[in-house]
């Protein structure tokens, strides 16, 4: 059979796996078995395991579960809260400056814990409550931290950074420095529509309402310093060529759990069970995918799918933008039905050779990626921190809370726009502190 007719006949079948309720990593394993069986031989499934375990056996995966460990304890203490409150006094008298503290507070929160569920949940407890009561509209109090909320996975350390590196074979430390000014980028975008938004549909003086002496503001900052020079202390390691990413992650993995316990008294076994109980269960999840992922990619390359299309691909007599427009496209709907991750690991095989044959930079095209998988998360079906918002204010109807995140979906467009103009906004950073790439 024709490679790319095959190729075609693998996607719609992993689609309709996925769609049957079946898990991301089973669905790509059973599909993978299924076609190596059919046009390799069944001996060809002789190689899945060592292939499957293969993809485990890498010192950089150690840096996923210890990162995940980090963002779960500081999840599981009032760091997220403190962090609000502390914004909130600083930033109180600035008009609608409320809305500023929250998508202020989910950045820092998102740097720290690099989970957008986690980052949702800990500032929409405090925050969204508090914006109702000063006046702020339910869209624009929902709307702001469903997207403050999908910054966890592009402002390092983030996790889905470090599965496009691991999976694309790129430094995760130059992939770490391209997410800072573009995340930099997002929230200054974020501000701008949430200021506008108040602005046009509130009243300025409930806005500008609540003062705060002195004494307030800088109380609260030793319960938020602590967690903010770890993750300088995270970075300056990483960068100064003191230790690797897998290294730095496990220090501050230890580093939190200890402030946690120190800070926020959080002594008792169940807690720290908790702690570890959720990130091993996550852990083992992204883990699970990315074996499987593997296996999917090996089946793509020994059938010549993978090849088949970067070939085709070549021979297209059609602008490198227009083809840049299109995989967008496909990665927009793809982050409409699967999380992150699996979007990733399943399309890296497939988009990376498309992508260096068109002459783009695989350090800014894992930005431009990150920016789509942050617009599925707050995008129906799927949309998790939509759902996580609903979660916590159940009075808010899942209608008001996407209307409310649309127009932050125009800003990470806006975003990606911005990359395409001027891509060196995602690579002078990594270029300037580690040295042009060869």
């Amino acid at each position: 059979m024709d490679p790319l007719l095959l190729g075609a006949l693998v996607a719609l079948c992993t689609i309709g796996m996925l769609f049957s309720g079946v898990s991301v990593a089973l669905g790509l394993l059973i599909v993978a078995g299924g076609f190596l069986a059919a046009f390799d031989g069944f001996r060809s499934l002789e190689l899945m395991p060592e292939i499957f375990f293969g993809n485990l056996n890498s010192f950089a995966l150690l840096s996923i579960p210890m990162f995940i460990i980090m963002g779960a304890s500081i999840a599981s203490t009032r760091a997220g809260a403190d962090l609000y409150e502390a914004l909130e006094r600083w930033l109180t008298r600035i008009p609608g400056g409320l809305v500023i503290s929250n998508l202020g507070a989910c950045a820092l929160f998102a740097a720290m814990s690099g989970s957008s569920p986690a980052t949702c949940a800990a500032i929409g407890k405090m925050g969204i409550p508090e914006m109702r009561k000063r006046g702020y509209p339910d869209g624009v109090a929902a709307g702001s931290i469903a997207a403050g909320g999908t910054l966890g996975i592009l402002i390092p350390p983030s996790v889905t950074m470090i599965v496009y590196g691991i999976a694309t074979e790129t430094s995760i430390g130059r992939l770490f420095l391209a997410g800072v000014i573009p995340g930099l980028l997002l929230v200054a975008l974020f501000m701008a529509w949430a200021l506008y938004s108040t602005w046009k549909s509130g009243d300025a003086q409930v806005l500008t309402a609540g003062n705060y002496s002195w004494r307030q503001k800088f109380e609260i900052l030793p319960r938020v310093i602590p967690f903010m020079i770890i993750i300088l202390g995270v970075l300056y390691a990483m960068y100064g060529g003191i230790a690797t990413p897998s290294e730095t992650a496990a220090v501050g993995a230890l580093l939190c759990i200890v402030i946690a316990i120190l800070i926020y008294r959080l002594w008792s076994p169940a807690g720290l069970w908790t702690i570890l109980r959720d990130s091993t269960r996550e852990s083992v999840m992204i883990l699970f995918i990315i074996a499987a992922a593997g296996v999917f990619s090996y089946m793509l390359s020994s059938l010549f799918i993978t090849q088949a299309i970067a070939e085709w691909i070549g021979t297209l007599d059609v602008n490198r933008w227009v083809l840049m427009g299109a995989i967008n496209v496909f990665l927009l709907v793809a982050g409409f039905f699967l999380p992150p991750v699996a979007v990733i690991l399943m399309a890296a095989p497939i988009l990376m050779p498309i992508i260096s044959v068109a002459g783009f930079d695989a350090i800014w095209f894992a930005v431009v990626l990150t920016i789509n998988m942050e617009i599925g998360l707050i995008s129906p079906p799927v949309g998790l921190n939509l759902y996580v918002i609903n979660g916590i204010a159940p009075d808010i109807s899942l209608k008001t809370i996407l209307m409310g995140s649309l127009p932050f979906v125009g800003c990470m467009v806006l975003a990606i726009l911005l990359l395409c103009f001027f891509p060196g906004l995602a690579t002078w950073l990594p270029d300037h502190v580690m040295g042009i790439a060869v």
